[in-house]
């Protein structure tokens, strides 16, 4: 394993960006993009129980404004264009490349994923979407045609009359979304798993807000308006989308769009939610993990076929 500081430059100034490399394939490096936004790695760990006995590296990486990455005083420095741009940063300074830089985006991580693809495709070997729809309008009248009306109405009327009032910072508004939406569709386990709170805890709320809005129950921030739903045909790179059955984000959303980019596969969770890697662990592993073996299998053959014609 091995951790460094990787200085990085935008407009604003020089930041600190922290990353952790964990084993050791020149051929298959998978960067990590965690969610939030303002979320640290560390719910990711669950990889270290899968992804080494694979022979598969990854990389963990703490966004700007993140746990061990450096916070900000200037709040203007978060942006979607910003966070692409330190995707690049990075990769330049671990020397990924076409060859081997799988491009893995979690929820907000599957924004600047999907944003990434779009600018630097010709640097990615392939892209993973988990959890993530490519829409914000989507996603909002997901959450409000289909989702809010899971709830009993009178707590969905207590969080609307909350929210209409701006105070965000009311217990009872997080306390209602924690029991009946988030224990619901961001992580159904009866006991969250201890890297998951770790990271939760350490969230970065200034970020969070500034991009989000205040809850997961859809997007008020600067992610508003967001939709690349007409571009994802442009996305030439193989891509990977996950979705599961109790998402906040709509399965058949992340299904069509596998259909929409040009070379696109789906991963479905049966049983899981916004973080099934935790809670339908077993399925999401076993087809992540799947579709990198076939993909090597297939990108060798196909080398191996190049290097052959070019000795004729």
């Amino acid at each position: 394993m091995v951790s460094r500081i990787i200085p990085e430059e935008n407009a604003k100034g020089k930041y600190k960006i922290w990353t952790k490399q964990v084993g050791n394939n020149q051929k298959v490096r998978v960067l990590l993009l965690a969610g939030g936004p303002g979320a640290s790695h560390e719910y990711f760990e669950f990889l270290e129980s899968y992804f080494p006995g694979k022979s598969i590296e990854f990389i963990y990486y703490d966004q700007l404004g993140c746990d061990y990455s450096e916070i900000p005083k200037d709040a203007s420095v978060y942006s979607l264009k910003n966070s692409v741009e330190e995707v690049e940063q990075i990769r330049k300074a671990l020397h990924l490349d076409k060859s081997n830089f799988y491009l893995f985006g979690h929820s907000w991580g599957g924004i600047v994923a999907l944003e990434y693809a779009l600018k630097y495709k010709q640097n990615l070997k392939s892209l993973i979407i988990s959890d993530m729809m490519s829409s914000a309008d989507d996603y909002n009248r997901y959450a409000n045609d289909i989702l809010s009306k899971q709830m009993p109405l009178k707590v969905l009327d207590s969080i609307r009359s909350i929210e209409a009032k701006g105070d965000f910072y009311n217990t009872k508004y997080m306390q209602l979304l924690l029991t009946n939406y988030y224990t619901k569709h961001i992580c159904r386990l009866e006991k969250w798993p201890e890297p998951l709170t770790r990271s939760f805890e350490k969230i970065n709320q200034q970020f969070y807000i500034i991009m989000q809005g205040p809850s997961e129950f859809g997007l008020s921030g600067k992610l508003s308006g967001w939709n690349r739903k007409p571009d994802l045909k442009r996305i030439s790179v193989p891509t990977l989308t996950i979705g599961a059955k109790y998402d906040t984000m709509d399965p058949k959303h992340m299904k069509w769009m596998a259909a929409q980019v040009q070379n696109g596969s789906f991963l479905y969770c049966p049983n899981g939610s916004h973080m099934c890697f935790y809670d339908d662990q077993k399925v999401y592993m076993s087809g992540l993990i799947k579709y990198i073996e076939d993909f090597e299998r297939g990108y060798q053959k196909v080398n191996c076929k190049k290097h052959q014609n070019s000795n004729k």
